[in-house]
């Protein structure tokens, strides 16, 4: 999410960091031993650090902005997880494909976020 990357797909990862496709890192964060809630926990804990080193330097001036964000894409065949017939907003109609809907904090110039949510 926190990099120069236009597209944030495996494909696209995988050029840029000098492999050959994508298939290694598919498997890394497919199969590996994660635990989701020790992730999220950790994210926050980084987020809140960055947050509170800005606010020592210099109080906020403006207040917490939450931002919620339900984006859908059509998809063909069913190979991708989470692909159904559902409602697509940005399309207005019912088509097979995917929705994610994710939460941001905006601070002042800083944005960061919080969760997300495939449907």
């Amino acid at each position: 999410m926190i990099s120069e990357i236009k597209r944030k797909s495996l494909p696209e990862i995988a050029k840029v960091v000098g492999l050959e496709n994508q298939q290694f890192i598919n498997h890394f964060l497919t199969e590996s031993p994660w635990s989701i809630e020790s992730l999220k926990k950790r994210r926050l804990e980084l987020i809140l650090r960055v947050l509170n080193k800005r606010c020592l330097r210099q109080p906020l001036q403006g207040m917490l902005i939450l931002i919620i964000d339900e984006t859908g894409d059509k998809k063909q065949g069913r190979t991708t997880d989470y692909v159904k017939r559902q409602y697509i907003g940005n399309l207005g109609k019912i088509e097979n494909g995917i929705v994610v809907v994710t939460a941001y904090g905006v601070i002042e110039d800083k944005t960061f976020p919080l969760t997300f949510l495939s449907l």
